[in-house]
């Protein structure tokens, strides 16, 4: 005879001591239980040059705060405060979308508690506080973004060493050091052909009279924007900004995977990945009206990443098309490695590639149309060739109109004096 009783309280013995048994990974640590917010809020002082989207995480929290709200600040203590919340959720997912010119608030994500910021501009600097809705603070950033005044390659490399060594020997005893902070070298965008690397080098200061509350890399450096520098060392508007160094690298391309089977292949053919030139690469389509601005962003990539363009076969380099290069050229790169067409022709409709740390990653076919019927600016140049038709039209009526008037007026009174005599 089977006991049902007994059979019970086995298995409900095993179930609880699986469950007092369980411990997490030692190496799994919750980062929020082992990390403590700090008592006082203080920030961490970073930059980063102007174009690049930046992810700032919130570091600690309590671990019943289920949900952030991201707060912003120009100056620390002023009434001006943003909030940045995504509580109704949050429809950017593409940097290309977002431009220069855009708010703030138009251009962030809040995911797993960071906040995303899309093509950061030099007014986006200033205080990030990671929070909630009723007020508490947990975690601080001081924000500095750079906009890179300068883009050194090879032949005027030398020509900036000698400058800065001559501005070192000439500068007067003062409380603070200014230098370039360089990142490492990025890896060769481009495998099998001629590619670049590119480094960006931050303004930093070096000082014994930085503020506290600010938290660096090291004790007595932080970056030229940052609000731990005193207002004293005039700073502030002193035009200090970020370089980009380019050099040229090359680097072989690893060895190619076995063939793919003939029903993969199918499926790659059907799902759109069948260009011979291209094999296994996503292909992106977008149509764009001429006549406007388009900006194009690798699909995948991410601040650290090296990244190239080509336009069919033909590499579309920095040490070309980097922006500020050429001032009449419709087509550039920024920092950030977006492709800019300002504006799109016919002629630019094709199939652009985009590489990521030297491996192709995306193929985007464009194609360009002309708008019929779209609604026209003030500014447009046919807007503006129209008004000043009817402008002079108009002028042309009025002197026309006044000189009958004048003429009649003049007619009536001869005809009166006329009449008198």
């Amino acid at each position: 005879m089977f006991h049902w009783p007994l059979f019970v309280l086995c298995v409900w013995t095993l179930c609880l001591s699986l469950l007092t048994a369980y411990q997490a990974p030692e190496d799994k640590e919750d980062i929020f239980t082992s990390r403590a917010c700090p008592a006082f809020l203080v920030f961490d002082s970073v930059a980063y040059p102007a174009d690049m989207t930046i992810e700032l995480p919130c570091h600690c929290k309590p671990e019943e705060t289920l949900s952030v709200v991201w707060y912003y600040q120009k100056h620390l203590g002023t009434q001006d405060t943003r909030v940045l919340t995504d509580f109704a959720g949050t429809a950017i997912v593409d940097s290309s979308k977002i431009g220069r010119d855009s708010d703030l608030r138009g251009r962030f994500s809040i995911r797993l508690f960071s906040l995303i910021v899309f093509r950061v501009q030099e007014d986006d600097s200033g205080h990030y506080i990671c929070g909630t809705a009723s007020g508490e603070f947990f975690y601080g950033y001081d924000v500095d973004v750079q906009v890179v005044r300068q883009v050194l390659f090879s032949w005027n490399l030398s020509q900036r060493n000698e400058t800065q060594a001559s501005e070192a020997e000439g500068s007067p005893n003062k409380p603070f050091q200014v230098f370039a902070s360089h990142w490492p070298w990025s890896v060769c965008d481009r495998c099998g052909v001629r590619g670049e690397q590119t480094r960006v080098g931050l303004c930093c200061v070096m000082s014994e009279h930085l503020q506290v509350r600010y938290l660096h890399k090291s004790s007595n450096v932080t970056s030229c924007g940052s609000s731990a520098v005193p207002l004293s060392f005039g700073l502030a508007n002193s035009g200090y900004g970020a370089e980009l160094v380019v050099r040229d690298c090359h680097t072989p391309c690893p060895p190619k995977r076995a063939t793919i089977s003939p029903e993969k292949k199918a499926l790659l053919d059907f799902l759109g990945y069948d260009d011979p030139k291209s094999p296994g690469l996503p292909v992106y389509y977008h149509n764009h009206p001429v006549e406007s601005d388009l900006v194009l962003s690798c699909p995948g990539t991410k601040p650290q990443h090296a990244v190239a363009w080509d336009k069919g076969s033909a590499p579309l380099y920095r040490s070309q098309f980097i922006e500020g290069l050429n001032q009449s050229s419709r087509l550039f790169i920024d920092v950030g490695h977006h492709l800019h067409i300002r504006p799109v022709r016919l002629e630019d409709k094709g199939t652009y590639f985009c590489w990521i740390e030297g491996k192709k990653a995306a193929e985007i076919k464009l194609g360009v149309y002309s708008r019929l019927g779209r609604t026209r600016r003030i500014s447009d140049p046919e807007s503006l060739l129209a008004l000043k038709a009817i402008l002079v039209i108009y002028t042309l009526l009025t002197a026309v109109f006044l000189l009958i008037i004048s003429i009649r007026f003049m007619w009536n009174v001869s005809k009166e004096r006329r009449a008198s005599y």
